[in-house]
């Protein structure tokens, strides 16, 4: 690769609120020619995204952003075809010396889907940079008011596989526990609370957008039904 060839950018926007971006990332999307960024597909085969939403807001002209579709499903197979013609599509922008940028949700190195785009340009010798954003379960703490952990006490983030004995055990052992992407192990987390009153729960929906959510009573928890931009954090009630 040439090195006159600009760097992709792999800029984190944060939780949702525009003002939670730094100003690394909003000078890389202010730089950029175009910003790639994830959608979804709706069931009337119409595109919604987040991330584009926030690029708006930030000010970010609507022809410099080009969203690309995600399929919604465990089997990774048609994901992984959307990412290497998108990465076919930035090699391409690339070598037209375009300054690229993908945006991410939350931090673009955690828990992000994106990391397979960024596996792929890396391994097509592309130069490739991510910069780096706040994740959502670091702006709930602000959100409860509550420190994630102190003094000597361990922090666990776990991607939603987590069984009620787990919790219980890593609890117990002293953890604070942060689970992300809390539908997938809402009977756990439910059968947890169920048998253990006494620990500390926050519950927490769309931090920092607009329609935010957050308690920490646990006959509010149990009527929930967690949406995919969930979090909780369990702990030993101090």
């Amino acid at each position: 690769m040439e090195p006159s060839h600009p760097e992709i950018q792999f800029v984190s926007l944060g939780p949702g609120d525009p003002e939670l971006i730094t100003l690394k990332g909003l000078k890389a999307l202010q730089n950029a020619s175009y910003i790639y960024c994830p959608a979804t597909l709706t069931p009337a085969g119409t595109q919604t995204s987040y991330a584009a939403n926030t690029l708006l807001a930030l000010g970010i002209a609507q022809e410099k952003i080009r969203t690309f579709a995600l399929p919604m499903s465990k089997n990774r197979e048609a994901a992984l075809k959307v990412y290497h013609n998108l990465a076919n599509d930035i090699e391409d922008g690339c070598h037209k010396h375009q300054q690229i940028a993908v945006a991410a949700e939350g931090d673009a190195g955690f828990y992000a889907s994106v990391q397979y785009l960024y596996e792929l340009l890396k391994n097509k010798g592309l130069p490739v940079k991510r910069i780096a954003g706040i994740p959502a379960f670091i702006a709930a703490g602000p959100v409860a008011g509550i420190h994630l952990a102190k003094q000597e006490e361990r922090l666990l983030v776990v991607p939603g596989i987590i069984t009620a004995q787990e919790l219980a055990e890593k609890i117990d052992a002293g953890y604070i526990i942060v689970i992300m992407k809390l539908p997938l192990c809402a009977e756990a987390v439910l059968q947890y609370l169920h048998s253990n009153p006494d620990a500390e729960f926050h519950y927490f929906e769309n931090i920092s957008r607009t329609n935010e959510f957050y308690t920490s009573d646990p006959a509010i928890i149990k009527e929930k039904k967690f949406p995919y931009f969930s979090l909780m954090v369990i702990g030993r009630k101090q």
